[in-house]
């Protein structure tokens, strides 16, 4: 499914942009402690140098909330101005409700429509294409689109579990997304067009077994939990096979749906799940390093948040500028895959 551009009526502008990452960096060195893995098996397999694990009772809502109020600040727009929250995650605060609730209440926005959006790695660009839906049928004026990922408290921190534990970290990023009248779209910044796709074939190939109602009897048990039946199973030859595939695929069907070329895009933001996946892609279609933001290095695998994570630290190291020409992809559990034009 894609959303293009038609030059007429309201189109959605990203007002502003916040991030927070949970407390101290956790270099690979420290999980060489807890698991049989080093630094340079965890660098060479995956390019990941660290990441960020929150501790205690800190939720996904928590940190989609510290987010939520960089990105509001950012676009000097006030809370009470939202009228529709969006929140991205993996693993919600509690199984019911969402979490997008709890991000409602910290914000003190009661009374506006709240949805949580569970497309995993893809789910920040998914959110992305309900607000653009929203505001150019003048549902809305002004949303809030959050990723928020806690990750950490659902990995196995053993030598059994390293391949999935050693990749995933904590953070969260946050867009407001307004109104806009385009007047040149050369110059103004905009949402150009969405592209999403699924295929549930591959539903067990990245997934969480438990809890699950395709049980018989309780959705969780003892027996379920001693047997990992509740941690993230990954058969990583076919993921990556399929992401390698999809990501150079639904980027191009995005430049080509807007008449664009890989020069005319100024900056690449793309999920970052692991930097061969990337550099891959980048090497298919022949994408100069210079116009590519990872962040991987820094932050890991946070799912649905490394999108939002990569505009932020973009913007922090002067590499997204307003007007710049961007390009994200994402491909992850389900599977699912999107990708979205703007401009900034």
């Amino acid at each position: 499914m894609s959303q293009v551009f038609n030059p007429s009526g309201t189109r959605a502008e990203i007002l502003g942009c916040g991030i927070f990452l949970p407390g101290d960096p956790i270099p690979n060195s420290d999980l060489s402690k807890l698991m049989d893995t080093s630094d340079d098996w965890i660098r060479t397999r995956t390019g990941i140098e660290q990441r960020y694990w929150v501790q205690g009772k800190v939720s996904t809502s928590d940190l989609a909330f510290e987010a939520s109020k960089r990105a509001l600040e950012n676009a000097k727009v006030e809370a009470k101005e939202i009228d529709l929250i969006l929140l991205a995650c993996l693993y919600p605060d509690h199984e019911i409700p969402g979490a997008s609730l709890f991000l409602q209440r910290k914000l003190g926005l009661s009374g506006i429509p709240a949805l949580d959006i569970r497309q995993q790695c893809s789910g920040f660009l998914y959110a992305m294409s309900i607000a653009d839906s929203f505001i150019r049928m003048g549902m809305s004026k002004k949303v809030l689109v959050v990723a928020s990922e806690v990750q950490s408290k659902g990995l196995d921190r053993t030598t059994k579990g390293r391949d999935t534990a050693v990749l995933f970290g904590d953070g969260a990023g946050a867009v407001v997304i307004g109104a806009k009248s385009v007047t040149d779209a050369k110059k103004d910044s905009f949402i150009y067009s969405h592209h999403l796709h699924a295929d549930g074939n591959f539903a067990e190939s990245l997934w969480i077994p438990s809890p699950g109602t395709n049980t018989e009897g309780h959705r969780i048990t003892h027996e379920i939990l001693d047997q990992g039946g509740a941690d993230l199973k990954m058969n990583g030859k076919i993921v990556f096979q399929n992401a390698v595939t999809r990501m150079p695929e639904v980027l191009v069907e995005g430049l080509n749906a807007n008449g664009l070329t890989i020069d005319d895009v100024d900056l690449f933001v793309f999920h970052q799940a692991n930097i061969r996946i990337n550099d891959y892609v980048a090497d298919k279609l022949k994408i100069p390093s210079h116009k590519i933001h990872n962040t991987i290095h820094k932050f890991g695998n946070t799912t649905a948040a490394t999108i939002p994570l990569g505009f932020g630290d973009a913007i922090q190291a002067g590499k997204l500028k307003k007007g710049d020409l961007v390009a994200t992809a994402a491909f992850g559990a389900g599977f699912t895959w999107a990708a979205s034009v703007l401009r900034w």
